[in-house]
């Protein structure tokens, strides 16, 4: 049995219509998302130099963390809640019985590449929540000895290179890259052309932005790099609003 009529006799077993969430209600997620992820995200760009501050020097990122206090702790649950909530979304978006039925393929890939793309993200930015403070609040102990605050400053590293640019930015990118492009196609053969049109131009800006972390690598610098991904996730807030723009015009 081919991919699509298999999906089409099994639909009912991903999302039932009953039960599936309705075009104005995805809509508006879409839409809160965009809104909801950039909170956070600017009030770290006001508070904490982010992104910038990831590529000072380890001692002197802990040093202004820990005069952050609770809610510089706070913001970055906030930012780390955000980024998992792609994870509903991006099912609730792909996973309809109609796209399910008419292409498969696309809708489970991309519901997949959301949910793997909001785990690798939250992954990246838990480390600022549960690991950070600790190192944070050693280094800027003036009891601790120069050698405590060379380990702190050394496991920092170590976990930005690994959670951070590795897990978070990295893979983390490229699969909310995956997520956009497939969902873009959906968009496509539904003959949605201007919003999977950004989304095609935001996945293919933010995949060129992962080549950030591999030239840092390789000891070269990576600004223009950087700014892609900044353009990359500017193009995904585009495209998160013209999705839900158009699911609510659609629904009403």
């Amino acid at each position: 049995m081919s991919a699509q009529p298999f999906a089409a006799a099994y639909a009912p077993a991903f999302v039932s219509p009953a039960l599936a969430p309705s075009r104005r209600l995805i809509g508006l997620s879409a839409i809160a998302l965009a809104v909801v992820f950039n909170i956070p995200y600017s009030v770290l760009g006001a508070t904490f130099d982010y992104p910038h501050v990831l590529r000072r020097p380890p001692g002197e990122v802990l040093d202004m963390f820990g005069a952050g206090g609770p809610a510089l702790i706070l913001t970055w649950y906030g930012f780390m809640l955000c980024a998992m909530a792609l994870a509903p979304f991006s099912a609730a978006f792909a996973l309809t019985p109609k796209r399910i039925a008419e292409r498969p393929v696309l809708a489970i890939g991309a519901a997949s590449a959301g949910v793997a793309a909001a785990l690798a993200q939250a992954i990246g930015l838990s480390r600022w929540v549960f690991v950070v403070p600790g190192l944070a609040r050693t280094h800027l102990d003036p009891a601790a000895s120069t050698d405590a605050k060379l380990f702190a400053e050394r496991t920092f590293e170590m976990l930005g290179q690994a959670m951070g640019v590795g897990i978070g930015e990295h893979i983390g990118q490229l699969l909310t890259a995956l997520f956009i492009a497939l969902a873009a196609g959906l968009q496509w053969g539904e003959r949605k052309r201007i919003s999977a049109g950004i989304g095609f131009v935001a996945a293919a800006t933010m995949v060129i932005g992962t080549g950030e972390g591999l030239v840092l690598a390789m000891g070269q610098p990576g600004d223009a790099f950087a700014i892609a991904t900044i353009a990359g996730f500017m193009g995904m807030t585009a495209w998160l609003i013209a999705s839900g723009i158009g699911l609510m015009r659609r629904a009403g």
